[in-house]
């Protein structure tokens, strides 16, 4: 993720932020630019960044702010959608009516739009199914009220093009509960996304294109009855030895998983470097093969065409997070270890992200 920095103060910005915490602005992201800027107001109602006199571009604010205030993405003034680039996508929103369903629903939407804006800068079709069948969407459900049994439960998941995301999982103590529950190590909103979404890319450019064989050879055969391997994994858990193959447990269920976990850590990786990078972290630990660990922040890892500087600045990185986290009594921040043939797999997926097929 980028930094970003009002431009009437200098004041830093979070991405989520929507007025400024020092000179008190209004903020708004600007898709077409991947800014946070703060905005002017015009006469009829339109917005333009601060700074733009000479600037024609003028901005709306997308419907799901001024309605509901949930979102701080901008719409141009030429865009005849009252939603912006993100919010569009949605198919289902919560029922409001549903005291607490607003505060979910931020949550998700503040965690979505970190995803678009990952898929914006790594070049990837992004469009919504009312746009075209092959698009993307997004449904937001709730368990039904009594969830009378573990069938009756919504499920995230992934079907042809539409992401459905259960709303209990913007709960902090629901989610730290399934947490523990399902044992993993890691479960976040932000993951979710990034794990179905690497479900929807693989159908836009993996199958039945040329990078099927490489597929077969990294993840293995995707054609084996995926409801029985799930149903095997949630019986008999992970097979010995995972660790030495994949990214997570849950990979090694089924290679639609594998990909779609080895896609969500690829995701994870590029934006935190690029966070890094903005903030100038310069990974230099003392003692030790210290040559091994040194990283520089003039970097961008969005822009990166061979995969091996991504792994070189990320794995020193990683080290020193997870050593920040247990200096403040914390969990690490990236509780894995990428194995030889993780690494590759997450190579493919460079490959494939930098080489779509032309049908993508």
């Amino acid at each position: 993720m980028k930094l970003f920095t009002c431009q009437s103060c200098g004041q830093h910005l979070f991405f989520e932020n929507v007025a400024c915490t020092r000179c008190g602005h209004t903020l708004g992201f600007l898709p077409d630019r991947l800014e946070i800027s703060a905005l002017k107001a015009s006469w009829d109602g339109l917005w333009r960044a601060l700074g733009s006199r000479h600037d024609s571009h003028r901005y709306r604010m997308c419907a799901n702010s001024t309605d509901y205030g949930v979102c701080n993405w901008m719409v141009p003034e030429d865009d005849a959608n009252p939603l912006c680039v993100s919010c569009r996508l949605n198919h289902t929103i919560p029922d409001l009516n549903v005291p607490g369903n607003l505060s979910l629903w931020h949550a998700l939407e503040s965690q979505k739009r970190r995803l678009i804006y990952s898929l914006v800068r790594l070049g990837l079709p992004i469009r919504s199914k009312q746009e075209a069948p092959s698009g993307l969407a997004f449904d937001f459900l709730a368990d039904p009220e009594p969830a009378l049994n573990e069938a009756g439960r919504v499920l995230t998941g992934h079907a042809q093009g539409l992401i459905t995301i259960n709303i209990a999982e913007a709960d902090p103590a629901i989610r730290e509960r399934m947490r523990q529950d399902m044992a993993e190590p890691y479960r976040t909103i932000l993951g979710h996304f990034r794990h179905e979404s690497g479900h929807y890319y693989w159908d836009r450019l993996v199958r039945g294109s040329q990078w099927m064989d490489a597929f077969h050879r990294r993840f293995g055969d995707e054609t084996l009855d995926y409801g029985q391997a799930l149903e095997r994994h949630h019986t008999e858990g992970a097979p010995e030895g995972w660790p030495a193959q994949f990214v997570s447990a849950y990979a090694s269920s089924h290679p639609w998983e594998d990909w779609a976990e080895t896609w969500a850590h690829y995701l994870h990786i590029v934006d935190t470097l690029e966070t890094a990078q903005q903030f100038g972290i310069r990974v230099q630990p003392r003692g030790g093969d210290s040559t091994r660990m040194r990283t520089g922040h003039l970097f961008d890892p969005y822009a990166q065409r061979d995969f091996q500087p991504i792994l070189d600045h990320w794995l020193p990185l990683a080290f020193a997070m997870n050593s920040l986290n247990r200096s403040m009594g914390h969990e690490d921040a990236y509780p894995f270890v990428l194995a030889p043939p993780a690494i590759e797999k997450l190579r493919l997926v460079h490959r494939i992200v930098k080489d779509p097929p032309p049908t993508a």
